[in-house]
């Protein structure tokens, strides 16, 4: 803060950087830097004057950025329904985690399509023969 108002809510404020001098009216909701008036967006040297004069800078914020418009939705947690089985993947994929780029399985076993060698529709009888678990 450099100069201030306080009756008229008018300040000056330095910027430290580069000690250009802008003149804040809280009256008015006016500031040189513009973000204020035309964005209705809280600057920082609103919110250094608000914080030096310690003031609430909440009763600066422009109605369109309230949050205490609208319904309240409070989310009943006994309501959520849990999926069963495996959790379902939670990154985005792109073209090479597709399946597709990799071609069809084949069976290290049999060497046929449709199947790996833990779904072989014989590895029942297979695994207690004498192998050594699949790998």
């Amino acid at each position: 803060m450099h100069r201030f108002d306080r009756r008229n809510e008018v300040f000056e404020v330095r910027e430290m950087s580069n000690e250009k001098v802008l003149v804040v009216d809280l009256a008015q909701r006016l500031c040189d830097c513009g973000h204020f008036e035309v964005e209705r967006l809280l600057c920082r040297h609103i919110i250094a004057c608000c914080t030096n004069q310690r003031l609430d800078w909440q009763l600066y914020v422009h109605d369109v950025y309230r949050m205490t418009e609208g319904p309240t939705l409070v989310a009943n947690p006994a309501l959520r329904r849990t999926s069963k089985g495996r959790p379902k993947l939670t990154q985005y994929l792109n073209e090479m985690d597709s399946r597709d780029m990799c071609g069809p399985r084949i069976c290290r076993l049999c060497g046929r399509q449709g199947h790996s060698q833990s779904r072989y529709p014989q590895c029942a009888g297979l695994s207690g023969a004498g192998d050594d678990g699949g790998s």
